[in-house]
C-alpha cells in the first residue's frame, strides 16, 4: 500500500480513468473561464482604464480586481466576476437562518427536490442582482474619468448601457453554470476554483514585478527576501490553522452483536479550528463591496467620495469593520454547518458519551462551549491573516499586492481540493478489494 506516499497518490491518479475525467475537465474549464476573462467590452478607452485602476490598486477596487482574475480590470465580459452569485447566497443563508419566509423553511424540509427549488430561488435572485451590478458599474464608467481627464467609455449612449448590463449579467451567470458543472463533473467546489484561478493567474505578474525592482535597484535583495520568507511563513501558518482539529474523547460502551463484542474502545469527535474555510473570508469582502456597488450609480456625489476614502488603504474604520464581519460569518457558518444537538443525541442513541459530562443536553452544551472558543481563535487567526497586506504596504512598503485574503483562499481551496481528490484515490483503491469479496451493487461512502 503507497497511501502515505505523495508520488504514490499522484500515479495512482492516471490509474483511474473516472479521476482522470474529472481532473481534465476542471482544466479544461478553467482555461474556458481564462480566456473568457481576457474578452474586452468594446468601447472601453483600455489607456484611461488601466490608468483608474493603477490610481486604486491597494483599495477594495483593486482587490476586486485580482478577485476577479484580472477582468474587472480589463473590463472584460466577466468583470462582475462570481460576486453577484456569492452575495445572492449571503442573503438566502441569512434569510433561512432568520426563519422570516415561512416558504424557504418549508423547502429545507424537503429534501432533495426543497434544495432544487432553493438552488432555482438564488439563481434568479442572483441574475437580479447581476443586473443591477452591472448597470451601475456601466453607468459609473461612463461618469468617471482616469487621470489626465481621460473618458473612460468612448461612446456612453443608451445603447452602450444596455448592452454593456446585459453582457456583464450574462458573464456572471455563465461564471455561476461553469462552477456547478465543475462541481458535479470535477473534483473540489467550481466556484472556489474560479476564484481560485483568478488569484493564482495574478502570481507571475506579481514576483515578475518584484524581480523587476530589484533589477532597477529601487529595492534591495534583502528586503525581497525578507517579503518572500514572510510569504512562506505565513503559508505555514494558514495550512497548519486549515488543518489543525480539538478532538473530543469519546467512549462507547462494549455491546453484544450476535455472538462478538463491539465497541468498548475511545474514539474522537474532530472539530476544525477553522470550520468555515475561506468562506467566511469570501462573504465578508462580499458584504465590503455593497456600498461601493451603491456608489457606482452616483460617482460624482460625496457618498461616493466618503466610499472611496473609507476603502483606501490602512483605514483603520475598514479594518475594523472587516474584522468583525470575519469573525461574524465564521459563527453564522458553523451555526448554519455544524449542529450540537443532533451530535449529541447520536451519541446517546449509539450508547457514546464524553468522559466526565452526561449524555444528552449536558453533552450538546458541552460541545457547544468548545466549538465557540475555537472558533473564536481561529477567527482571530483569519482576521489578522486577512488584515496583514495593509500593515504591510504601509510600515515596510511592499511593492506588490501581497494579499492575505488571497492568500487564505489559495491555500483553503487547495486543500479542500487536495482532501477530495484522496477520497476519490482512497475509493479507487478499494474498489478491487470489494470486487475480489464480491460485493456488487453497492455504493461504497468513503467515510464509512
Amino acid at each position: 500500500m503507497h497511501e502515505n506516499n505523495p508520488t504514490a497518490n499522484i500515479l495512482n491518479i492516471f490509474q483511474s480513468p473516472e479521476l482522470k475525467k474529472r481532473i481534465l475537465f476542471v482544466a479544461i474549464a478553467l482555461a474556458v473561464f481564462r480566456v473568457a476573462a481576457m474578452v474586452p467590452i468594446p468601447g472601453i478607452n483600455a489607456e484611461a482604464l488601466a490608468s483608474f485602476f493603477k490610481q486604486h490598486e491597494g483599495g477594495l477596487l483593486g482587490f476586486l480586481d485580482i478577485f476577479s482574475g484580472g477582468a474587472l480590470g480589463k473590463f472584460s465580459v466577466l468583470a462582475l466576476g462570481i460576486m453577484p452569485y456569492i452575495n445572492a447566497s449571503i442573503i438566502m443563508s441569512l434569510i433561512k437562518g432568520a426563519h422570516v419566509i415561512p416558504y424557504l423553511d418549508k423547502l429545507s424540509k424537503e429534501g432533495e427536490y426543497g434544495r432544487r427549488k432553493e438552488n432555482q430561488i438564488t439563481r434568479v435572485f442572483a441574475l437580479i442582482l447581476a443586473l443591477a451590478q452591472g448597470f451601475g458599474l456601466t453607468f459609473a464608467l461612463t461618469r468617471m474619468s482616469a487621470p489626465g481627464n481621460l473618458q473612460m467609455v468612448v461612446d456612453p449612449s443608451f445603447a452602450f448601457i444596455f448592452t454593456t448590463t446585459l453582457t456583464l449579467a450574462t458573464g456572471t451567470m455563465f461564471l455561476m453554470w461553469l462552477g456547478e458543472q465543475m462541481t458535479e463533473k470535477g473534483i473540489g467546489n467550481g466556484i472556489s476554483l474560479i476564484i481560485f484561478a483568478g488569484i493564482v493567474d495574478r502570481l507571475p505578474s506579481a514576483i515578475s514585478g518584484l524581480i523587476n525592482l530589484v533589477s532597477a535597484e529601487e529595492i534591495s535583495l534583502l528586503t525581497a527576501l525578507l517579503i518572500l520568507a514572510v510569504v512562506v511563513c505565513i503559508m505555514g501558518l494558514v495550512v497548519w490553522v486549515e488543518t489543525a482539529q480539538r478532538q473530543i474523547p469519546v467512549q462507547y460502551p462494549k455491546r453484544m452483536v450476535g455472538t462478538k463484542m463491539y465497541g468498548g474502545k475511545t474514539s474522537y469527535l474532530p472539530l476544525k479550528i477553522d470550520q468555515s474555510g475561506v468562506i467566511a473570508v469570501i462573504f465578508a469582502m462580499s458584504v465590503l463591496s455593497l456600498p461601493l456597488t451603491i456608489a457606482q450609480f452616483m460617482p460624482e456625489s460625496t457618498f461616493a467620495q466618503k466610499v472611496g476614502e473609507f476603502m483606501g488603504r490602512g483605514n483603520l474604520v475598514y479594518t475594523a469593520i472587516y474584522v468583525a464581519l470575519i469573525i461574524f460569518f465564521c459563527y453564522f457558518y458553523n451555526s448554519m454547518s455544524f449542529n450540537p444537538k443532533d451530535i449529541a443525541e447520536n451519541m446517546k442513541k449509539w450508547g457514546g458519551f464524553i468522559p466526565g459530562i452526561r449524555p444528552g443536553e449536558p453533552t450538546q452544551h458541552y460541545i457547544e462551549w468548545v466549538m465557540n472558543r475555537i472558533t473564536l481563535s481561529g477567527a482571530i487567526f483569519v482576521s489578522a491573516i486577512a488584515v496583514l497586506p495593509d500593515f504591510l504596504r504601509v510600515k515596510l512598503n511592499v511593492p506588490f499586492y501581497f494579499g492575505g485574503t488571497a492568500l487564505l483562499i489559495v491555500v483553503g481551496v487547495a486543500l479542500d481540493t487536495v482532501g477530495q481528490l484522496q477520497a476519490h484515490l482512497l475509493a479507487h483503491n478499494y474498489q478491487p478489494l470489494m470486487k475480489g469479496r464480491g460485493i456488487k451493487g453497492r455504493w461504497f461512502n468513503v467515510g464509512e
